[in-house]
């Protein structure tokens, strides 16, 4: 019994662990410079990780550039708050 309830908790320890140790800012290389993602400012104000991350916990399928300014500009244009302009993401 005590293997199985062992068992158990390793498994919800790693299942939980992406959220616990998520990095804060996450620096993301461009070819038009690096931008900072404030990762967790994003979970604190969106609360719901399915936003982004629809598939494995830490993964974004189809993340890139095309994917980061459709997702990304398209929901700080929606919710009036956040960077649009390229110069306000891409610093050098």
């Amino acid at each position: 019994m005590k293997k199985i309830s062992a068992v158990v908790a390793m498994f919800a320890v790693t299942a939980f662990a992406g959220a616990a140790f998520a990095a804060d800012v996450i620096e993301l290389p461009a070819s038009f410079g690096t931008v900072s993602f404030p990762h967790k400012m994003h979970q604190e104000k969106l609360k719901d990780c399915k936003k982004c991350h629809e598939g494995a916990p830490g993964k974004i399928a189809g993340f890139g550039k095309d994917w980061a300014h459709k997702n990304c500009k398209g929901c700080h244009t929606e919710m009036k708050m956040g960077p649009t302009k390229c110069k306000e993401c891409h610093k050098k």
